[in-house]
C-alpha cells in the first residue's frame, strides 16, 4: 500500500496601508487670498468654510496643510495647483511631505 505525503505551504501576505503625504502650502506676498481659496475648493475639494480656514492659517502661520493623501494623489494635486499658479502669474509654492 502506497501513501502519498502532501506538504501544505501557507504563505502569509502582509498588507500594509500606504504611507500618506501632506501637501503643504506656503505664504508669499503676491499670491491672492482668493486664488488660494479657489485652489483649495477646486483642486483639494475643500468646502468654502474649510478653504477659508486653511487660507487664514497659511496667511497667519506662513504655511498650512491643504490635505493628506497617498503619494501619487498628493504629488498630482500639488503639481496641478502650481501649474495653475504659474499660468495666473503667482509664485505660489506647495511641497509634499511624508506624514
Amino acid at each position: 500500500m502506497e501513501t502519498k505525503n502532501a506538504t501544505i505551504i501557507k504563505n502569509k501576505v502582509k498588507v500594509s496601508k500606504p504611507k500618506h503625504y501632506k501637501v503643504v502650502m506656503y505664504n508669499d506676498d503676491y499670491t491672492s487670498m482668493e486664488f488660494v481659496v479657489d485652489i483649495l475648493i477646486n483642486i483639494f475639494n475643500k468646502s468654502l468654510e474649510a478653504a477659508n480656514k486653511i487660507m487664514i492659517e497659511v496667511h497667519k502661520n506662513g504655511k498650512g496643510i491643504a490635505g493628506i493623501y497617498p503619494y501619487d494623489i498628493a504629488v498630482t494635486k500639488a503639481s496641478v495647483a502650481m501649474a495653475r499658479a504659474e499660468e495666473d502669474g503667482f509664485p505660489f509654492k506647495l511641497i509634499v511631505e511624508e506624514v
